[in-house]
Parts: C-alpha cells; sequence; structure tokens
C-alpha cells in the first residue's frame, strides 16, 4: 500500500506540472453489474485509481456526467486537460456537459472503441464476414490435422497462422 501511494504521489506531481487525462472504462460482467474503470494518464504513465460500482446509476448521460464529474474534481479541475470515454450515447452527452462546466476540459472518444465499432460494421459486410469465417474455419482445420501442420510449417519456415477471432475490443 505505502509504495502504492509512492507511485501516486510521484503521478500526482506531474499531473500539476503536465496535466492529466482521466480515461474512463465502463464494462459489464458476467453478473450483470455495470463497472467503471478510472484510470489517469501522464507522462509518467497510465495509473489506475478506482473502480465504482454503478449498476445502481441508471444508464443516462446525465448520470454518466455527475460520475465523471466527480472523479475531474477528485484528481482537481486544474490538472485535468481531457477526459476519455467510449462514445455511447450517454457518455457523447456527460461530454458535452463537463466541457459546457468545464471550458479547459476537453472531452475525447476512445479510439479502441471507435475502431471495435468501425470493424463491427466492416465484419458484417456479407463478402468480409464469408471471408472471415472461412479463415476461421481454414486454420481451425489447420491446426487440428498433425500431418497439415506439419507440412505447413515446413514450408512456411516455422511461423505460426494468425487466429482470427471474434473479440468485444480490438485491444484484445
Amino acid at each position: 500500500m505505502a509504495y502504492t501511494n509512492e507511485l501516486l504521489s510521484n503521478h500526482k506531481q506531474d499531473w500539476k506540472k503536465y496535466g492529466c487525462s482521466i480515461m474512463s472504462d465502463g464494462w459489464t460482467s458476467r453478473t450483470n453489474r455495470t463497472l467503471i474503470n478510472f484510470l489517469v494518464n501522464c507522462p509518467s504513465g497510465t495509473m489506475f485509481v478506482k473502480s465504482i460500482d454503478a449498476s445502481s446509476f441508471m444508464k443516462t448521460g446525465e448520470k454518466t456526467f455527475e460520475l465523471l464529474n466527480t472523479f475531474v474534481e477528485q484528481i482537481g479541475e486544474a490538472n485535468v486537460v481531457q477526459v476519455v470515454s467510449d462514445n455511447g450515447s450517454n457518455y457523447v452527452l456527460a461530454g458535452k456537459l463537463l466541457e459546457a462546466k468545464r471550458p479547459n476540459l476537453y472531452w475525447t472518444p476512445c479510439a479502441t472503441h471507435c475502431i471495435d465499432l468501425i470493424l463491427e460494421d466492416i465484419g458484417k459486410i456479407p463478402r468480409i464476414a464469408k471471408t472471415l469465417e472461412r479463415a476461421i474455419q481454414l486454420t481451425r482445420y489447420i491446426y487440428n490435422h498433425g500431418g497439415v501442420l506439419n507440412m505447413m510449417k515446413e514450408y512456411t519456415k516455422q511461423r505460426e497462422l494468425v487466429r482470427a477471432g471474434k473479440t468485444r475490443f480490438c485491444t484484445s
């Protein structure tokens, strides 16, 4: 605990000196709880600060704004340059409300989330979906048949295939 607090205090000095970005990552657990992780990024790196169970909150822009606004106050408004979150409609509204209340702060949609949504849409194009499914089937076949796998490795100089799979986010 002392080590963690020391790391956090070093980061807090950088927050004041350079400014920082708040990153909010909301997700739903297997038990259907809505959890939100709050991280702070600065030149020293990214530091996890806290996680909250937001299951009792309605997923509205106003409630999301309240959560983000409270966290900005905890970090210190003068230290925060931007807030990064996914681009769900509740976060878009929360971002607009944050920018209206705090004119020196910017809301930025998460690039990973945006790319994930783009890739999901591309994957729904019939020709792409069919090609991806065939690639998955072919890879599965090769790895399930030792002779074919050995032949592939011989001709590819022991390289492995990229195993396509469905993931929730492109960072996975």
